[in-house]
């Protein structure tokens, strides 16, 4: 496949000509220079990495009703929140299943990969690399011990089948746990993370001490926060749609003017769809509502760049031939190529040939037990 049009990866946007073959680019270049002489199909749009969900709580997927409009502890504060009773009254297989439902929807939206924060300890984060497998997407679990008083064996215990922690707040875990949390996780060598400034603004030095790699919301945060978040070399991931449901919002415009590395994702399962693109749409819409305007160009790496840099594979956000990102191509003018993509993209502008292909499983096909 040869595409006429645009680029847009972490070296920004430009005119050029992608050619495709088995789902990898072979060659990139001025467009009119390529090597096909007219005999290979062509068509006119944008060439993007593929994203990473920067943010998911894929095991409340399970929850297929409205939630009750109740207060954001009642919903989704550990341990009995709305969000922790449907998950400790769910059985395994059907968590499973939906879990593997959230992940289709992700490989069918062109989705690479999503970084999940997955509760329930060991077993939480067993049931969610079942489901992931055969999906296409690859899946990087941050657990969370459930036991009180939080005990290093099952800290331990996490990590061997983890990629890291991902605690609930600074504001929930004392600063010993989180300390010893944090130092384990170092030692591993896996991430450590956790939620911040989502309900009320809490001060840096508590949610930046131990320095996480990842800091979640921020929503309640001060500009000046933000710096001292940009300083400490910490990453943020944003999600609006979530923030929205209770009333807030990410400061993107005061982010990206203070140079925060900034990821997206879409939050909880049981609040709103795992699609990046409807989280691209809404941030930059509601960043202007509010008179705070992010750029297209800096959303569009919040999800297509920043989340590969952020997991140790920055070359995956850039499209280079014999490179290992996946490009999404997209049937999409290329004259504004960031605004395009996080204005219009969809599943159904992605030309299929470029889609993630993974293979149906037995599981799938014919399905499995709760147990």
């Amino acid at each position: 496949m040869l595409v006429e049009g645009a680029v847009l990866d972490a070296e920004g946007a430009r005119p050029s000509y992608v050619r495709i073959a088995h789902g990898m680019v072979v060659e990139t270049g001025v467009i009119g220079t390529d090597s096909t002489r007219g005999k290979e199909r062509k068509i006119h749009g944008i060439v993007t990495p593929s994203p990473v969900n920067g943010h998911t709580h894929l095991g409340d997927a399970v929850s297929t009703r409205e939630p009750p409009n109740v207060s954001f502890s009642e919903l989704v504060a550990p341990p009995s929140g709305y969000k922790f009773r449907i998950l400790a009254e769910a059985k395994p297989g059907a968590k499973r299943r939906a879990m593997r439902a959230a992940l289709d929807r992700m490989r069918h939206e062109g989705i690479a990969g999503t970084i999940d924060f997955r509760e329930e300890g060991e077993p939480g984060v067993r049931e969610l690399r079942r489901a992931a497998e055969g999906t296409g997407v690859h899946v990087v679990i941050l657990g969370r011990p459930v036991g009180r008083p939080r005990e290093s064996a099952e800290v331990e215990r996490i990590l061997e089948v983890a990629d890291g922690i991902g605690l609930s707040s600074s504001r929930e875990e004392s600063a010993e746990v989180r300390q010893e949390v944090a130092a384990v996780c170092r030692a591993k060598r896996k991430f450590y993370a956790l939620h911040a400034s989502e309900e009320v603004r809490e001060p840096p030095d508590a949610y930046l001490d131990p320095r996480p790699d990842l800091l979640v919301h921020l929503t309640c945060a001060e500009p000046s926060d933000l710096e001292q978040v940009r300083d400490a070399g910490t990453s943020i991931a944003v999600c609006p749609r979530s923030n929205a449901l209770f009333g807030r919002r990410p400061l993107l415009g005061a982010m990206e003017r203070v140079g925060n590395r900034v990821l997206i994702g879409t939050d909880n399962a049981m609040l709103q769809s795992p699609s990046i693109w409807r989280e691209l749409e809404f941030a930059y819409v509601t960043s202007r509502l509010f008179h705070e305007p992010a750029s297209a160009m800096f959303l569009a790496r919040a999800a297509l760049v920043e989340p590969w840099r952020w997991l140790g594979q920055e070359e995956r956000g850039h499209l280079v031939a014999g490179g290992p990102a996946a490009p999404l191509v997209f049937r999409l003018p290329p004259d504004d190529p960031a605004y395009q993509i996080v204005t219009r993209a969809t599943e159904h502008l992605m030309v299929p040939a470029a889609r993630h292909a993974a293979p149906i499983t037995d599981a799938e096909s014919v399905g499995e037990s709760d147990e």
